[in-house]
């Protein structure tokens, strides 16, 4: 239960947080004398009261109840030390009440905050997040704080589909990086951002030069930022046509980055595996079951959302290279009834499957949404994804014997593109 004076207090401190005067705040539903009269603890608040007060504010009732200490700084060093989920809506409630807390500790909050919903597969809550902590890191002015906010950004941007605004977030991060001399952490995560929107985007040229600029920037090592540089190298030369390439990247990522280092990044290793497996000419789907196995037995130990419905989505693609198409279904169904927590790419994958399925049942609606898939990813400027498209819908009319449509221009099309690590890891 809310009791005076600790909500009246709370709700001072959200208000002026948020610069509203009491006027501003009680809007049409609520006279500004019972407010004040609130906030200074001289009225008990009803349920309906602080229902309202909380839609005003864009938060829930129980935002209402303060911190033991009401401090940023003790939600911060909580969320840090145990990452647990409660300690994250902790952390969330004390950023909301302290606008005007230190911009270095908003900054920490809004990166532990991002990178609990990149966890749990919440891109759009994470590109919240990120574009608020973009703007505290240019209030902090640090150029290492900068480059990080911008290179999250744009890794998550190309997650959601964002290709456009992802690339501008990622050439920014690049030019602070080299600009400022940035250390070798900063500037490979820089790499790695632009490398992977490049590559979407259709840039196969660039993505490449830098690609190879990365992985000379991190020879040597052996830790997650040299995996992912492998594993985004090995992205850059699938979409390139280049699968022996890209399977010798990932497999010495497999043979030296231990599981120990980062187990989320390992599972990741080996579902890129599998699909680059299934990806090939001819496809290797033995092959590329067991780099599934091997990831769905490490699940056990670090299962998120996010993870377990990419390796629902893996199998489902195995079921169809295997001509299991009435599993295939199963799964993608299976998919269906759960709240997606994939990358933009990867519910875009599953739409493919479920038109493909379609086409094979003799449904005209498959061609057509392929089709449609096709034209959205062009408008949103994700040339390689759009061109994997076309391709595929090719290929299946191909197979059924049905004359293939006229596809909208696009730039000459790679072969299947292997999601780089900017999805997610």
């Amino acid at each position: 239960m809310l009791r005076q004076p600790a909500f009246g207090h709370r709700l001072r401190k959200l208000r002026t947080a948020r610069g509203l005067s009491q006027t501003a705040l009680a809007g049409e539903g609520m006279s500004t004398s019972y407010l004040s009269r609130l906030e200074s603890g001289a009225r008990q608040p009803t349920d309906r009261a602080v229902d309202y007060l909380a839609g005003r504010l864009g938060l829930q009732p129980g935002d209402f109840r303060d911190q033991a200490t009401g401090s940023l700084a003790h939600a911060l060093t909580l969320a840090a030390s145990t990452g647990s989920h409660d300690a994250a809506q902790a952390l969330r409630r004390a950023l909301a009440a302290e606008g005007h807390e230190s911009p270095v500790l908003r900054w920490q909050a809004l990166w532990l905050l991002a990178r609990a919903a990149r966890l749990q597969g919440d891109h759009t809550a994470e590109r919240d997040h990120l574009t608020r902590l973009v703007a505290v890191g240019e209030e902090v002015d640090v150029s290492e704080l900068r480059v990080r906010g911008l290179t999250r950004l744009a890794r998550c941007l190309r997650s959601i589909g964002e290709i456009t605004p992802a690339l501008d977030a990622a050439v920014e991060a690049h030019r602070i990086a080299l600009g400022e001399q940035l250390g070798v952490e900063d500037r490979a995560a820089a790499l790695l951002a632009l490398v992977s929107v490049q590559a979407e985007a259709g840039r196969a040229g660039d993505a490449r030069v830098h690609a190879d600029e990365l992985t000379a920037l991190v020879e040597g090592r052996t830790d997650a930022l040299w995996a992912e540089a492998m594993w985004t190298s090995a992205a850059v030369r699938a979409r390139q046509g280049d699968y022996a390439g890209a399977q010798a990247c990932l497999d010495e990522a497999l043979e030296r980055f231990a599981s120990q280092e980062d187990l989320v990044l390992w599972i990741r290793l080996r579902l890129t595996t599998a699909r680059l497996h299934l990806q090939r000419l001819p496809a290797d789907p033995v092959r590329a079951g067991r780099r599934a196995a091997e990831a769905e037995a490490a699940l056990a130990f670090t299962g998120t959302p996010a993870l377990r419905q990419d390796l629902t989505a893996l199998k489902a693609d195995l079921a169809f290279a295997t001509g299991h198409y009435d599993q295939a279904r199963t799964l993608l169904a299976e998919l269906a009834a759960d709240q997606p927590r994939m990358t933009y790419r990867g519910q875009v994958r599953l739409e493919i499957l479920r038109h493909q399925l379609l086409i094979l049942g003799g449904d005209p609606a498959g061609v057509q949404g392929l089709r449609t898939l096709a034209q959205q990813a062009q408008d949103d400027a994700n040339i390689d994804l759009a061109a994997e498209i076309w391709r595929v819908l090719a290929d299946a009319l191909t197979q059924t014997g049905t004359p293939a449509p006229a596809a909208a221009p696009v730039p000459a099309a790679a072969p299947a593109p292997l999601a780089g690590p900017a999805a997610g890891g």
